[in-house]
């Protein structure tokens, strides 16, 4: 169940932000195999002068936070990070070099599912 909060440079129109959350959901989904119905992802603006990348304030970014339950190979995470690149850059038009994605490795004991069950619980 990979949750995923995307932060972007306020900016983008509707259909944009509309085009990356899907983007980035099927990226998720080729990647890691994870069935479309278990990706969550959040969309948060950051304001352009609340952003600083390289010391240039303003300046466009993505940032990919993603929280995932332990077990994805090496290669899965580097798909993954390429596949969300590929998805801010095609959607939004920023540069593959301000696209970023942090990945953190959940214990399945730490992960909440469905009716706060753990995701050791259901199996995972």
């Amino acid at each position: 169940m990979p949750t995923i909060h995307a932060h972007i440079t306020a900016g983008p129109s509707a259909q944009q932000k509309s085009a990356l959350l899907q983007a980035a959901s099927q990226a998720v989904v080729e990647s890691l195999g994870a069935p479309l119905r278990s990706v969550r992802l959040m969309l948060h603006d950051v304001a352009r002068e609340d952003i600083v990348v390289g010391g240039e304030v303003g300046r466009e970014s993505v940032v990919f936070h993603v929280h995932m339950i332990v077990g994805r190979t090496e290669e899965q995470k580097q798909a993954l990070f390429i596949a969300l690149t590929k998805a801010a850059s095609s959607t939004l038009g920023v540069d593959g070099e301000n696209v970023r994605v942090i990945v953190q490795d959940v214990p399945n004991i730490d992960m909440g599912m469905a009716n706060g069950v753990s995701a050791k619980n259901t199996g995972r």
